[in-house]
């Protein structure tokens, strides 16, 4: 009896997750030439949405887990300059000579950190979570129209995200306590940006995607409604008034975007809901405060 023919080996496309983008980038900090590792379509499963505005995936049979933010960055494999796609090619020779002379401190610090990664292979959560602690570190340098805070903030989100799913794949290895570091940090920089817009110093009505992820931007509402959560969530617990006072001034903020989605059909429906659901935790919670019941509703 003739046995039956082997099934065909997979089409290597069908089995890979990222490909090499064709366009050949050309570091402009150390000149190195590589390509983007871009993500094939079809390779998640979006799942719940999270009260930070994080898409979380369900992993699928054929490939597994899947994160989308880990690829969101371009970063030089040679000196791990890390930016978003628009700003990478686009910086000044003034840029370029600041990030120049901080390559070994960046590269030392992320190894520090996350110990093994590479960024001429195929990438994995420790190279995602690094690319945006990269990322914070690059646009330290970077000047206002580059919109510097903001993408520091959104960077540290982004980070403070995977840390905490490196954290469940490396238990004891205390990435619980980075995860709460970068939530921290988050919480600073979202503040700052959100200052920084209001005196004109990093206005924010150009930047083209808010986020927090990357399957849908939730425009500057979003950072609002973010940063009254990291408020609420990471902020400091040491002196019971001032904390008081910051999560009214979120209150008040979350109390506008109420206001804003009510009078407009356009603004997308879950913030709102979750807004609502903040709005409502921090009411609670500071309701015994004087003044906190100033413009609730």
């Amino acid at each position: 009896m003739a046995k039956p023919l082997a099934k065909p080996e997979k089409d290597e496309k069908e089995r890979k997750i990222t490909y090499a983008g064709k366009e050949e980038i050309k570091c402009p900090i150390c000149e190195s030439a590589f390509h983007r590792e871009e993500l094939f379509s079809g390779r998640v499963n979006a799942g719940n949405l999270t009260d930070e505005l994080h898409r979380t995936y369900i992993p699928m049979n054929q490939w597994g887990e899947v994160q989308p933010l880990v690829y969101e960055l371009t970063v030089c494999p040679s000196c791990w300059y890390s930016a978003y796609k628009g700003d990478f090619s686009a910086i000044g020779p003034r840029h370029q000579q600041l990030l120049g002379e901080g390559i070994a401190s960046r590269i030392e610090a992320a190894e520090r950190l996350f110990q093994k990664v590479d960024f001429s292979s195929p990438r994995g959560i420790p190279e995602g979570a690094a690319s945006y602690y990269l990322a914070i570190m690059c646009y330290e340098h970077l000047s206002a129209e580059f919109f510097p805070t903001f993408k520091q903030a959104l960077s540290a989100i982004r980070c403070a995200w995977l840390v905490g799913r490196l954290a469940e794949l490396r238990p004891g290895e205390l990435y619980e306590d980075v995860a709460l570091g970068f939530y921290r940090k988050a919480r600073f920089l979202y503040r700052r940006a959100m200052e920084l817009d209001s005196s004109g110093k990093e206005p924010l009505v150009e930047v083209k995607w808010f986020g927090p992820d990357s399957d849908k931007s939730y425009g500057f509402e979003g950072v609002i409604y973010l940063s009254g959560a990291l408020e609420f969530k990471y902020g400091p617990r040491n002196d019971p008034e001032k904390r008081a006072a910051n999560l009214i001034v979120s209150k008040r903020s979350i109390a506008k975007l109420f206001g804003l989605g009510k009078n407009s059909k356009s603004k997308p429906g879950p913030l709102l809901e979750k807004a609502r659901d903040l709005f409502d935790l921090i009411k609670a919670e500071t309701e015994s405060v004087p003044g906190a019941d100033d413009e609730e509703d």
